[in-house]
């Protein structure tokens, strides 16, 4: 059994059980079941983490944006286990539990503004699906029952649910899924970097925000509910508006009386050097935050969103109207979830890592920026500990192409030969490291994925194809 290897587990047993019967997120179908796929990884500290094979490396996606103080935190591990064995569930719909009150009070601190309550759910997927419920929920009790429409990105990305997915403009997650919905409207991605050729950034700001007044025209202030964003689009490739964008963008929604959704599960809980990007990086103070991943540092599953003073009493107390919000989940709130997370807090404070990144953030741009000189380069973006490398064989091209792909593709299989994981988007690199992360450490990364890009040059000029 599972439980009496420990931690001497059967490699290949573990394998053959995973290619036999287990179906992963994003799973080739025309590869189900075979061999050769996705690596077995079996331990892990700090910023590495080790494979099957025993090969140690750093971890350039931080997990999946979301291991923020690293791997092997004991404090956390020390707080899942009491928890766990003092009450390890109950019923959100019928009670309360400690961690989720003190979790929720903490967090109300840290949010901007007026945003003092929370909601507490699974995950990133579930916490966005619950936000967009709560504003068909707002909208029905203030009697305005076409206000639904939302408005979103191309390029974004907001889950899996299907709602969430509907607002996701990533083409790649489309294919295949019938998830056309007629109250979710796109508007253009803010890719300053594939914007029209010849027009200024000033310009293009312009443009999008002229389009985004203009879908509202079109659609109908009285029908427009809601508009979401990431205030950095992360899975589409760490896509940074032009500076002003999202500010102007909230004023248009006050005008309109449209809630401002700002998804900040990738950027919350110190990704870019403070508890939420919203106002500190963006300028805003928004209706509604969004937030899961590094609000437990990825040790186990929780989100949530944290929404306005003013926004609820709109529809609470003397104006509730008799509703009820029954959004919900069997683990809302989780108290083990719930500890991880104060836990995890209390790491990030008494590391004073928030500082951390904020001091060497501008250290890892830096860096990171000197990848532009290589000829596959095309672009390099990023902010806090975030960035993106983005391949191009073709400057000519207005979009990837799919050879970029390929490139991206061979760049991520030297990185992991070399020491280092990178996670592939179409033809780009993204890293979002732990907060932990030293100087030393990014020199290495930087120099892995240097050698990588430089190597899968030479490859594809001695095939001839570049």
């Amino acid at each position: 059994m599972y439980a009496e290897i420990g931690s001497q587990w059967n490699v290949a047993e573990l394998e053959d059980a995973a290619h036999r019967h287990l179906i992963s997120p994003a799973e080739e179908m025309a590869k189900l079941g075979t061999s050769g796929g996705r690596p077995l990884f079996t331990s892990a500290d700090g910023i590495y983490i080790s494979d099957s094979q025993g090969r140690t490396l750093i971890d350039g996606p931080g997990g999946m944006w979301c291991t923020q103080v690293g791997y092997n935190s004991q404090p956390i591990a020390d707080a899942i286990s009491a928890q766990a064995l003092r009450l390890c569930y109950n019923s959100p719909w019928y009670s309360i539990n400690g961690p989720a009150a003190e979790l929720a009070r903490r967090i109300a601190e840290f949010a901007p503004g007026d945003l003092n309550h929370v909601f507490f759910t699974t995950g990133g997927s579930s916490a966005v699906d619950s936000a967009l419920r709560f504003v068909q929920f707002y909208n029905n009790v203030l009697g305005r029952p076409t206000k639904k429409a939302i408005i979103c990105r191309i390029d974004g990305y907001h889950g899996s649910t299907h709602l969430t997915a509907a607002c996701s403009g990533r083409a790649g997650n489309r294919p295949n899924f019938d998830l056309a919905l007629d109250n979710v409207s796109f508007i253009s991605a803010p890719n300053v970097f594939r914007r029209p050729r010849g027009m200024s950034e000033a310009d293009f700001l312009d443009f999008l925000v002229a389009e985004f007044e203009n879908r509202i025209t079109a659609l109908g202030a009285d029908n427009v509910g809601a508009f979401l964003a990431e205030p950095l689009l992360a899975s589409g490739g760490i896509l940074i508006p032009p500076k002003g964008y999202h500010r102007r963008i909230l004023d248009i929604c006050r005008k309109h009386d449209i809630l401002y959704i700002s998804d900040e599960v990738v950027t919350g809980f110190g990704r870019c050097g403070h508890w939420f990007a919203s106002e500190e990086v963006f300028d805003i103070v928004p209706d509604i935050i969004t937030f899961a991943k590094g609000v437990t540092s990825g040790y186990v599953p929780l989100g949530g969103f944290v929404i306005s003073e003013a926004v609820l009493g709109r529809v609470s107390g003397e104006n509730a109207r008799g509703s009820f919000y029954t959004n919900g989940y069997t683990y809302s709130g989780h108290p083990v979830s719930c500890a991880a997370a104060l836990a995890n807090i209390d790491v990030i404070e008494k590391n004073d890592l928030l500082a951390h990144v904020r001091e060497i953030a501008p250290y890892f741009q830096e860096q990171i920026r000197t990848l532009g000189e290589l000829p596959l380069v095309g672009d390099v973006r990023g902010t806090g500990l975030v960035a993106c490398v983005e391949c191009v064989t073709d400057p000519t091209s207005e979009a990837a192409t799919d050879f970029d792909k390929e490139v991206s593709l061979r760049v991520d299989r030297h990185c992991y030969e070399g020491g280092l994981i990178v996670r592939p988007i179409g033809n780009m690199c993204v890293l979002s490291p732990a907060l932990i992360i030293t100087r030393e450490q990014i020199d290495r990364m930087i120099a892995i994925l240097r050698d990588s890009i430089v190597r899968t040059q030479e490859e594809i000029r001695a095939e001839n194809r570049w």
